[in-house]
């Protein structure tokens, strides 16, 4: 019997190792060693790893409160603000008590200018938490935000007082200072952070932003030569001393730092990225683009930058290699939105609005608060041809994000274009804000200057715009146009196109103002000969342009297509040289060079419905209908409100055979589009004689002779419509008419027949 007593004890080992095994199998302990993986990576600074962590747990237990306010944490260390703002607004769901989490979202509300909301946020925590250093620090930077600097300070001390061992706290306060010109004070308090923390790279980075500010160089190289020393591997002391050495027009000394940094941190994107992003910067194009190339070689597997790779083959054309490379970005990830917005960038560039179109709505209806796909889109819609709606996106991305400056610059535009001031103006300031060190912000303010007649104003704006950029010829240029225009100051306007043609030899805007100003001061000779020297100098597509419409004025019919010739070879997405080069070919008798000309302008510019409307005018006149109709067609396809395509193929169609219900259609969309063209109300009219509409007939005819009183046609038409309304005077006066003025009429015979049966001779 006592041999098999101790049989139980085996048999409870088991139980007890089949209940513990159960137990680390339960939600809540798996959620916890989540958790604490978690947590192991964000103290190794992990943070990409911590957040997987963190999101695994949340899956486990949508309701686990800690763990979605760390992977708010996460995404503030990786700079993902979405991210940080969804898991902050759900952990605030979850611990309405969680102040650090609602001083968190203050502070990602008052970056993206939701002051109101902010403001929410910190009245709360003070409400509930008044000795809470981080809301009283959030509140300092909220008046500073608004512009009341006194209360900023106020409560940034306050802060200090309640946490003086913060080493952040006393850097927020310094930054402060430093922005209210208290220097002393400030680098008294950065000091201190650096004390607090001796280890930490932040407060002698900001310490030597300091030195930089007041031009203590040497001081600012040596404090961020610290900082890189105390902390290799964090990007951000290499980033300060390079714009240091940058402000300094040192940019050999920042390129040499840069190329450390890629050396040094090749296992960081945030470090080996820097010398792209500096080359794209300093816009030297060629070594971004072959540094992203290289980039992309060695690091196969960092999408963001294959991304940013593509991006400039976007802006550079090269649009079938940015293909190539979106492609495989959307392969290894098909939700990567940005390679979907870039998808829709690419498909805009390739000329396939309508797939564009739908690419890039589809992008937003997963993300309708990207900016970036709101702005594209906008260009999808004017690229089709719709304003409205592409002014509706362009002010839903500025919405979204304020200091999106392609968005802003293109509300700028529209606002130009509508002589809107105020709206101009509003897009400056926020252009200006956001790119301090660029002319464009300033020579939009300038031109919302001159609209409102402040052009004292206008030329405080043009000078702002040369002292930030002193190498970029726009500034000189608006001054130059400010200087002629408004002031009569044609030798000081003169001099600053000569400028900024020194700066930029193909500046065309320079040239096109020398030459508008030698054709004011009637020496077209001189500007003949400007524009040829410039030409010498930068053989651009558009310099042979404007060198044909020169020659073109004084008659050199020959030289004329010459230099349109070099104009397209040279730049094939210039419409306007084709056509320039086709209607001159016409009028020295070459119509069949003229056809090809056309033929080729709408093989590089199949978006342009002017050429296919030269081509098939052309075809029409050489009585061949049916490629004439084929191109008036296809010209509304690219853009079906195009006044000249419909009213040309009504008119062939009314003349030719065809619907008349859709021919009378498309004369009413011509009229709507060229109200005060004659040839247009004699169209809708021909198509109202055909539907036996006489009165409305003879009303538009009537109309049209105004402007145009020796056409025959119309006088044909309008004969006929008072024939058929019974006016037998004003039909035989009219008819009468078109032989008088014509009598090789094509239609004489038909002519004759009708003055026969109304007595006439």
């Amino acid at each position: 019997m006592n041999r098999s007593r101790p049989l139980p004890s085996v048999g409870l080992t088991v139980f007890v190792v089949l209940i513990l095994g159960s137990t680390s199998c339960t939600p809540n302990a798996r959620k916890q060693r989540y958790y604490s993986s978690g947590q192991r990576y964000f103290a190794k600074e992990k943070y990409r790893e911590a957040a997987i962590q963190f999101q695994n747990a949340t899956q486990v237990d949508p309701r686990f409160a800690e763990a979605h306010f760390q992977l708010a944490q996460c995404f503030l260390k990786l700079g993902m603000w979405t991210g940080a703002y969804t898991e902050l607004s759900r952990t605030i769901d979850l611990a309405p008590r969680n102040w650090k989490a609602h001083t968190d979202l203050g502070n990602l509300l008052l970056v993206g200018h939701e002051f109101d909301k902010a403001r929410k946020e910190v009245e709360l925590v003070l409400r509930e938490s008044p000795d809470n250093a981080d809301a009283h620090a959030l509140l300092a930077n909220l008046y500073a935000a608004t512009g009341n600097r006194e209360q900023s300070l106020q409560e940034m001390q306050k802060a200090v007082q309640l946490g003086p061992e913060n080493s952040a706290l006393h850097v927020n306060l310094a930054l402060l200072e430093a922005n209210s010109g208290a220097f002393p004070s400030a680098e008294e308090h950065f000091k201190k952070a650096a004390a607090l923390e001796p280890q930490s790279a932040l407060p002698a980075v900001a310490l030597g932003n300091l030195y930089g500010q007041q031009r203590r160089f040497a001081e600012a190289e040596q404090q961020f030569m610290h900082a890189i020393a105390l902390e290799p591997k964090n990007s951000q002391p290499r980033v300060a001393l390079a714009h240091l050495y940058v402000f300094q027009n040192q940019k050999d000394k920042a390129e040499q730092v840069l190329k450390d940094t890629r050396k040094n941190l090749n296992d960081n994107p945030d470090g080996y990225r820097l010398l792209a992003e500096f080359y794209l910067a300093s816009g030297d194009m060629d070594k971004a683009l072959a540094e992203y190339a290289s980039l992309t070689q060695e690091h196969p597997k960092d999408l963001r930058t294959k991304k940013n790779y593509a991006q400039l083959l976007i802006q550079r054309g090269q649009i079938d290699q940015a293909s190539k490379l979106d492609s495989e970005v959307l392969k290894e990830n098909p939700g990567d939105l940005d390679a979907q917005v870039q998808q829709g960038q690419i498909l805009l560039r390739q000329g396939r609005t309508n797939d564009a179109l739908q690419s890039l709505q589809a992008s937003l209806k997963k993300q309708p608060d990207n900016a970036q796909a709101h702005y594209y889109l906008g260009l999808a819609f004017s690229q089709a041809g719709n304003p409205r709606q592409a002014e509706t996106e362009w002010r839903e991305a500025v919405r979204i994000r304020p200091n999106l400056t392609e968005a802003q610059t293109a509300l700028a535009l529209v606002a130009l274009s509508k002589r809107d001031a105020n709206q101009l103006a509003q897009s400056a300031e926020t252009i200006m804000k956001a790119q301090p060190s660029s002319s464009q912000g300033y020579v939009f303010h300038a031109l919302a200057n001159e609209m409102r007649n402040n052009m004292p104003g206008a030329e405080a704006d043009l000078k702002k715009a040369i002292e930030v950029a002193p190498q970029n010829p726009i500034g000189y240029i608006r001054m130059a146009d400010l200087r002629a225009a408004a002031q009569g100051k044609l030798g000081e306007a003169e001099k600053l196109y000569e400028q900024a043609l020194q700066l930029d030899p193909s500046a065309a805007e320079a040239l096109l103002g020398l030459v508008r100003l030698y054709n004011f001061q009637k020496q077209p000779a001189r500007a003949l000969e400007r524009v040829r020297v410039q030409i010498a100098k930068a053989p651009g597509g558009y310099y042979y342009f404007l060198l044909g419409q020169l020659l073109l004025r004084q008659g050199d019919l020959e030289k004329a297509e010459e230099a349109m010739q070099m104009a397209t070879q040279l730049d094939k997405n210039n419409a306007d040289a084709f056509l320039l080069l086709g209607q001159v070919q016409v009028a020295r008798g070459s119509q069949e060079k003229a056809m090809t000309s056309f033929q080729r302008s709408i093989q590089e510019n199949s978006r342009d419905p002017r050429s296919y409307v030269m081509f098939g005018a052309l075809a029409e006149k050489r009585g061949d209908w049916k490629s004439a109709k084929e191109a008036y067609e296809k010209a509304l396809q690219v853009e079906p409100d195009y006044p000249l395509a419909a009213n040309n193929l009504a008119y062939l169609m009314l003349e030719h055979g065809g619907n008349s219900d859709v021919a009378f259609s498309l004369a009413q969309v011509a009229l709507r589009g060229l109200p005060d063209l004659a040839n247009a109300q004699d169209t809708l009219a021909w198509a109202y004689y055909q539907k036996h509409q006489y009165a409305s007939a003879i009303r538009l005819l009537e109309e049209a002779l105004k402007k145009t009183p020796q056409t025959t046609a119309y006088h044909y038409h309008l004969g006929l419509a008072y024939q058929k309304a019974g006016d037998r005077v004003n039909a035989r006066k009219h008819l009468d008419l078109v032989l008088q003025l014509n009598p090789g009429f094509a239609h004489a015979d038909e002519v004759r027949k009708a003055l026969a049966e109304l007595g006439g001779s």
